[in-house]
């Protein structure tokens, strides 16, 4: 008789198990006897996949490390607490963040489970069995990586086996990362970009993906924790000449690149009849571009309400334009949305305007030639700046060729029979761009670090300046603006100050209303989150909540 599972996941994994092994004969497949082949492996590692578009995306790392970076604000609207909460360092509930931790552990047991039945599989080849160890490690690492920079430590599962456990101290758990990442790396064979099978290996994880989360770990974990190596679960350590050798090797021997305008990576330059796309003659790349290392993707197949994850691109709806009306050509080609993270103008203002990057990313609402006309204050809007973001927000196109309504550009790019616009963003997530690659290789000191960081600021039409730490930070936040990044950038760099500093007294609307806001980062929380009450209790009190969590002080009011 099993052990009681691991108590803060027990109502969440033990329905994974059911809902990841059913098949259409239960009486013949279980986990006495699956999987027994390749075929039976790939299953299991598309269902690990699976959870990557899993968390709900209020919860989720990318929307927590966006609205607590210095560039957004909550928004929404007066009711829309999570993101006010977020936003400020505080809690809307207990629970608020209960969602995403189920489904990242959802994703570590599946990998669990598909790891720990490796060795029963009759393997056609050790080709064929890496290149799904490769993966399935990869994916393990993205979901404890995620866990641990939203929550400091967490419990450190690597079995099926039922067990509860209290925090593992963060070494533990990113010897478990960097170990995975390691085993990716050497296992994934060196297929360039350009020869992806994209029948087949479409959105999947590469050897280039593994060093490049590589070399977002090591970054994140020895500047945050304030170490010159990365942990290995053998007692070994990565160090920065591995991570720089295998950040070089994706940039020399990925066929990975930029492309040739920033542009034409986000959708709206998909849109001719958008005199800003017109103007400047973009044509949108699409997804899966040479300039994408790893992406969440997307799509319209199952994509209903009451699945466990949604298949959309929610990001794109919930950082919408709130309060135009449906089909609103006055906002032609932005589309409607819960309208949360508003963007901070003081990014507008400290941003170069020689730089094509600013209105390449940041839409201005109140200049005409954007829009023909905006609704301030729209279904009682909140943290209004009259900015926001390009990069992943509702694109439409128009429905017909009178250009009286508009439609999602999905209806069109993916030949998309659609379900109405709060499922209809299906546009690939990006988690790791090449430019960003290069980035971090110059911050680590590579060979080349001049180089890269010229190229990144050449392609937008900006001079060389030193590679030197400050810049490169300036850099980042510019390239990387409105990606997931900034905020542990901050964090690992120790300048979580800026929080506070790039967040006081910034003139907004409240529902029209003029007013200031001012956030204020807590230290003692050490940036990261409550762990949800739910899985402290399931556990009998072996799991604690975090420091600067206790008490009703920060709950928001």
């Amino acid at each position: 008789m099993k052990k009681i599972f691991y108590l803060l996941l027990i109502s969440s994994l033990l329905v994974s198990c059911e809902d990841f092994l059913d098949t259409t004969n239960l009486t013949k497949k279980d986990t006495s006897n699956y999987p027994q082949t390749p075929s039976d492996a790939s299953q299991l590692l598309t269902g690990v996949y699976s959870i990557l578009g899993r968390p709900d995306p209020l919860s989720s790392s990318f929307m927590t490390s966006e609205l607590m970076s210095d560039d957004r604000f909550g928004g929404g609207g007066p009711n829309d607490r999570s993101c006010k909460a977020i936003d400020q360092f505080k809690k809307s509930d207990d629970d608020m963040f209960d969602n995403s931790w189920r489904a990242y552990y959802f994703g570590v047991f599946r990998s669990n489970f598909l790891i720990s039945k490796l060795d029963n599989i009759k393997w056609d080849s050790i080709t064929s069995r890496n290149k799904i160890e490769g993966q399935v490690r990869f994916l393990r690492a993205y979901f404890y990586f995620d866990l641990s920079r939203m929550f400091g430590e967490v419990p450190l599962v690597v079995t099926p086996e039922p067990v509860n456990l209290p925090k593992s101290p963060a070494s533990k758990t990113y010897a478990v990362i960097a170990s995975d990442l390691k085993a990716s790396i050497e296992m994934l064979p060196s297929v360039k970009y350009q020869d992806i099978n994209q029948k087949t290996d479409l959105g999947r994880v590469t050897k280039w993906a593994a060093e490049a989360l590589m070399a977002r770990v090591f970054l994140f974990y020895t500047g945050y924790y304030q170490t010159e190596t990365l942990p290995l679960t053998d007692g070994g350590t990565i160090t920065k000449q591995q991570v720089i050798g295998w950040i070089t090797d994706c940039i020399e021997n990925s066929g990975h690149g930029l492309v040739d305008d920033f542009r034409n990576i986000w959708a709206y330059s998909y849109i001719k009849d958008y005199k800003y796309t017109a103007d400047n003659g973009l044509s949108w790349v699409g997804d899966g571009s040479k300039e994408t290392v790893f992406a969440i993707k997307y799509s319209a197949l199952a994509n209903d309400w009451y699945s466990p994850q949604q298949k959309s691109n929610q990001y794109c709806l919930y950082f919408g334009l709130r309060g135009q009306p449906l089909g609103n050509k006055n906002t032609f080609p932005f589309g409607v949305g819960w309208g949360m993270g508003t963007v901070n103008p003081k990014i507008w203002q400290e941003w170069d305007d020689n730089d094509i990057r600013k209105k390449g990313s940041i839409l201005n609402a109140a200049d005409k030639t954007e829009l023909k006309s905006y609704i301030k204050g729209g279904d009682n809007l909140m943290d209004e700046t009259m900015y926001w973001n390009k990069k992943y927000i509702p694109i439409n196109i128009w429905a017909d060729t009178t250009k009286t309504s508009v439609k999602n550009f999905s209806y069109s790019f993916y030949k998309m029979t659609g379900t109405d616009y709060m499922r209809d963003n299906i546009e690939d997530l990006i988690i790791i761009r090449f430019s960003d690659v290069l980035l971090m290789a110059a911050e680590l000191g590579a060979p080349n670090a001049q180089d890269y960081l010229d190229k990144v600021r050449a392609r937008v039409g900006l001079t060389s300046v030193p590679v030197t730490l400050d810049n490169i930070k300036k850099e980042r936040r510019f390239e990387l603006a409105f990606e997931g990044v900034r905020y542990y950038d901050l964090l690992r760099w120790k300048d979580e100050s800026l929080i506070t500093t790039n967040q006081t007294n910034i003139p907004i609307y409240n529902r029209k209303l003029a007013t200031t806001k001012t956030i204020t980062f807590r230290p003692e929380t050490g940036g990261f989150l409550p762990i949800p009450q739910t899985e402290i209790n399931l556990s009998n009190g072996i799991l604690t909540q975090n420091p600067g969590w206790v008490g009703s002080d920060n709950n928001l009011q």
